[in-house]
């Protein structure tokens, strides 16, 4: 764009670029670079998990298979789903585009001007939204992850993690250390009388840092426990909880 010299030319150069195949290249490749250092990092939890629980062998035979089961599948469905996520980019590019064109017209600056002024937040905009698109969207990806290992090696349940910090929403706080089934996600917001956003397990919102730990072994839970079953946190004893395991 540095030949642009009118806004209209640098609109075209931002339109021409976003339906260019360098572009699509760029979000395919962002997008599989995220899920496949999420997919690693979460591998060596479970590796260490591996070593560490009774359930050993099953996880690393797992970890070696997955990419040809569920998970493979998950991983591909995830890349594919950000790189759309990516793409959405220049509708939202336009948009802000558009307002700062407004906002500086009201105020008398010249149209040159104007075009100097995208020019140069042009690049900064495609970063900015790169990166929130990623802040959004790594928890959902890790634990979609994690929820397919899980059912891979047939662990039903996990605890959800809070961040156990001062910006912890009230909801989320709610749920820390709870055992979760994960074909059950609790609506976190509606357990505490707030607006219900639905249902979804733990990471799995908007700007959530909570995170799911896999329940493989009983003995690491201190009993009693909470856990989230029939629409309620309530709190069992560890021969409850292996009643409706």
């Amino acid at each position: 764009m540095a030949g642009s010299e009118s806004l209209e030319d640098i609109l075209k150069a931002i339109r021409a670029y976003f339906v260019s195949e360098q572009f699509n290249e760029y979000a395919d490749a962002a997008a599989m670079q995220m899920v496949t250092h999420l997919f690693r990092d979460s591998g060596r939890t479970w590796r260490q998990a591996a070593r560490e629980n009774s359930k050993g062998r099953i996880i690393y035979e797992a970890l070696q298979k997955e990419m040809q089961g569920p998970v493979g599948s998950q991983v591909r469905l995830l890349t594919k789903r950000n790189a759309e996520y990516i793409k959405s980019m220049p509708l939202h590019l336009a948009q802000e585009v558009n307002k700062k064109v407004l906002e500086e017209s009201l105020k008398g600056t010249r149209a040159s001007d104007i075009a100097e002024m995208i020019r140069k937040d042009f690049p900064h905009m495609t970063w900015v939204k790169a990166n929130l698109i990623a802040r959004t969207e790594t928890s959902k990806t890790s634990t979609a992850l994690t929820e397919a290992r899980s059912e891979y090696i047939g662990a039903a349940w996990y605890v959800w993690n809070s961040s156990e910090d001062q910006r912890v929403r009230e909801s989320h706080a709610n749920m820390d250390g709870v055992l979760v089934r994960w074909s059950d996600p609790p609506s976190p917001e509606a357990l505490v009388g707030e607006r219900n956003y639905g249902t979804y397990p733990a990471g799995g919102t908007f700007n959530c840092r909570c995170f799911p730990s896999v329940l493989l072994d009983l003995d690491d839970v201190q009993w009693p426990a909470r856990v989230f079953y029939g629409g309620s946190v309530q709190r069992m004893t560890r021969k409850q909880f292996e009643r409706i395991m």
